[in-house]
């Protein structure tokens, strides 16, 4: 059964377990204010749905999500700066609906997961990964922090000097290093990826849901407890890190593909 109702995603539910596509293959699956919208929608529909028991994320095309879609022109509202706040928390908003998720979540990660991307990979309790795979959180090349409350969660995964290699260095892994890492969990054919992910689905489908999903939500308590008090602020940091010279001359050359000259202004 499919739900019409979204125009950024598709999703799918077939035997207890629900398949969720991204689906702006144009835009490698790039993540605009509508798009989030829908992904906070999408979790929220899943709070009384007592059929599902595992949902698999997954992009249409050649990528999983090129991250934040800076051709969307809600990238350059200038509107008050008490809006701009409130609607730059819609990428967190999404995030957090995703790891509030009670049932099993599953990345199926086609080619790219960056920013934006690499935040909702994360963000879900699996990955399995086909070969073509990689991760890059790009934003430190544009002169910003990483924003959506994420940081915790690839430090979660790969530990403080990776996370500071990925986040702060800019570094793309690729497939076999995400596996060495410990990001993706499986890595698999291309061609083998969708089945592979209903694989891993179906085991948990056959588990008790309601052990399973306190299980998940204990686990989940234990490693992030501190998260959201820690990372509170990065919106606003975000919108700080934007008025300097430097995120201006990052943007320049990010555009125009040549080295930037930062000045620390």
């Amino acid at each position: 059964m499919q739900d019409p109702q979204f125009e950024n995603l598709t999703i799918e539910r077939a035997q207890h377990i629900a398949t969720v596509t991204f689906n702006r293959p144009a835009k490698a699956n790039a993540l605009n204010f509508e798009h989030l919208a829908e992904i906070e929608a999408v979790a929220h529909t899943l709070r009384d749905d007592v059929e599902t028991r595992v949902v698999i994320f997954t992009g249409a095309g050649k990528h999983f999500s090129s991250g934040a879609d800076l051709s969307d022109p809600g990238e350059a509202y200038q509107g008050p700066l008490s809006l701009r706040r409130r609607r730059s928390r819609i990428g967190e908003r999404a995030i957090e609906a995703l790891c509030d998720i009670d049932q099993i979540t599953i990345a199926a990660w086609n080619g790219a997961a960056m920013g934006g991307g690499a935040c909702i990979a994360t963000a879900l309790d699996f990955r399995i990964g086909a070969r073509d795979c990689f991760m890059q959180y790009p934003e430190v090349d544009i002169g910003v922090n990483l924003m959506w409350k994420s940081l915790p969660l690839i430090t979660h995964l790969v530990g403080p000097a990776r996370a500071k290699r990925l986040v702060a260095g800019g570094e793309r892994i690729t497939a076999e290093t995400l596996l060495d890492w410990g990001v993706i969990d499986q890595l698999v054919p291309r061609e083998a990826l969708l089945a592979s992910a209903i694989t891993l689905a179906e085991r948990y489908v056959d588990k008790s849901p309601i052990a399973v999903q306190m299980i998940k939500r204990s686990v989940n308590q234990i490693v992030s407890a501190m998260d959201r008090a820690v990372m509170h602020m990065d919106v606003d940091q975000n919108l700080f890190a934007q008025t300097s010279q430097d995120r201006k001359e990052a943007m320049r050359a990010y555009m125009s593909k040549t080295r930037p000259s930062f000045t620390g202004d």
